[in-house]
Parts: C-alpha cells; structure tokens; sequence
C-alpha cells in the first residue's frame, strides 16, 4: 500500500511528538457488529465467533508537547492489514483543548474534550484472594494489598455540559513507587485513523512505546447511571463512507457504542509504567494502493 506524509500542525511542534507519563492498556472482546459501526467501509475487521479484539487506553501524561493532560482511548476493534493489523479507535477522550486540536488535526482521530476526575477511597482488605486465569502464568500480583482504590470518572464535554461516559475503578496498588515496576520493553503500536470530519483522508501511524510492562487486574468499567439520549446522535451524521447499515437495524448513537466498547468483557490489563510514547507523523494510504486492504 501507498503511504504519503501528511503536514502537522506548527502548535504541537515537529514530528515525533513525545509524551511520558504512564498508561493502562486494557483489551476486551468487542461484539464485532459494535465495533463495525466506526470501521471504513475498505477495512476487514479481524473477529472470531461474533468479537473482536477492542478496549481502551487509559493514560495520564506528566510530559507533552502541550504539558501535562489525561487521555482515553477507546479501542473499537482491530482491523486486517496484510502482513499485520492495526488498531481502530472509535473515540479520544482528552482534558487538553491543544490535544485534542492537534488529534483532531493532525492525526485525524475522532477526539472529544472532557473531563476526567480522580478519587482514591479505601476499600476493605482482604488476607486472601483467590487467582485466576491468564494472570497466573505472567506473574504475581495481589489485588488487594492496598487499602485504596482509584475511581476515574471520565466525562465528556457537550459545550459547557459534561456528558457522563464512564467510570474506571482500579486497585491503587500498583501506584505505589516502591512496588516492582515489571520489565523494560519496547513496543511498537500500529494504527489507522481519519475518515472524519475534521480530516477526511484514511491516515496510519505508529506509537513507538518504551516503557516497565506489568500485568494487572482488569480495572472494573461501570457506565452512566443516567440513560443515553438515542435520538441525540445517530450513526447517520458520520461520514456515508464509514456508515453502512442495513435497512431496519437500530440506529443507536456512536457515543453510547463507545459505552458498549468500554462495559464489555476484559480479557487482559497491561500497566504501562514510566511510559515514554512516541507517535511519528501519521501517513496517509492511496486509494491507488497495489495492496487491497481486503
């Protein structure tokens, strides 16, 4: 596939841009007709038995080009890209007007403004805790032995309204400095994006990550207590490329899908500590490619 290099925006400075901070990568079994509301037409998206593989990102940033901000990522899915497959983000989160401009932009993601508020509260410790599953095999960790837990309550800005999209909660555990931080990896990130009304071209770039790998429990997701408006933002307004629906299908807004991501199964969580991310200037696919995507 052809790739041409797209022009960044003077605010965020040159390519690469460079962010440290830490992060919680989580990946959940996405129903594969959820995740098909946000993936182009051109892509095939990789499922088995009805899912694919979807989640988010979580991270906090001490160090940006635009300074210190929050950010979620919500993975719809991964699509086939021959020799590998890359990742489909259906929304951004960012509590930085500057991030989400230059996501906007720049890297054609469908980058949102919100709101993120952080409690830590007690919870009853535990002397025992049964383990289960894949976390066994990859090495220790005790879900309880901090008294703490933090609450991420992510909200996303409708002009001056925060609209409530989710609330995260994990063990406060492995915040602790003094814990054993997991080995040091480098790690590359391949993605899609574009195809938005902020950036019409279909673009692909790479998040360069060198960071201490830990697994951990899967942070517990609960969505909005209040009922997401149906009516208020339907598949429809998105670009006719990327909507193809057939005729009679429910036509539930891309905000309470992002809601549908984030409450589905979690599989694995991965803690990105000391995180140093670096995302090359995406680069933008031909329509004139040798390499079909399908």
């Amino acid at each position: 596939m052809e790739l041409e290099e797209t022009h960044s925006s003077s605010h965020y400075g040159k390519p690469p841009w460079v962010f440290r901070g830490s992060a919680l990568y989580q990946l959940h079994l996405v129903k594969a007709e959820t995740a098909r509301a946000f993936i182009p037409k051109e892509f095939q998206l990789v499922e088995a038995f009805g899912y694919t593989l979807g989640g988010f990102f979580l991270a906090s940033y001490d160090d940006s080009p635009t300074g210190t901000f929050d950010e979620l990522v919500v993975i719809a899915g991964i699509v086939w890209n021959p020799p590998t497959s890359c990742a489909w983000a259906a929304r951004v989160l960012v509590n930085s007007g500057e991030a989400c401009r230059h996501g906007r932009k720049d890297v054609g993601l469908p980058s949102q403004v919100a709101r993120f508020s952080k409690t830590i509260r007690a919870i009853p410790k535990t002397s025992k805790t049964k383990r289960t599953g894949f976390l066994d095999l990859v090495g220790p960790w005790t879900p309880h032995s901090s008294k703490n837990c933090m609450d991420v309550q992510v909200s996303e800005m409708k002009g001056q309204t925060p609209v409530n999209i989710c609330s995260i909660n994990f063990s406060a555990a492995e915040l602790d400095s003094s814990k054993w931080k997991g080995p040091h990896i480098k790690m590359s990130l391949p993605s899609f994006s574009g195809r938005t009304q902020y950036n019409p071209h279909l673009l692909k770039y790479s998040c360069q990550i060198e960071c201490r790998l830990q697994a951990v429990p899967p942070a517990k997701v609960s969505g909005p207590q209040e009922a997401v408006d149906l009516e208020e933002e339907k598949y429809c307004d998105c670009e006719s490329s990327v909507c193809n629906f057939k005729s009679g299908e429910i036509r539930r807004n891309k905000r309470s899908l992002c809601i549908s991501v984030m409450l589905s199964q979690p599989i694995l969580a991965l803690r990105f500590n000391c995180l140093k991310m670096k995302v090359e200037a995406p680069t933008m696919v031909s329509k004139h490619s040798q390499n079909p995507l399908r």
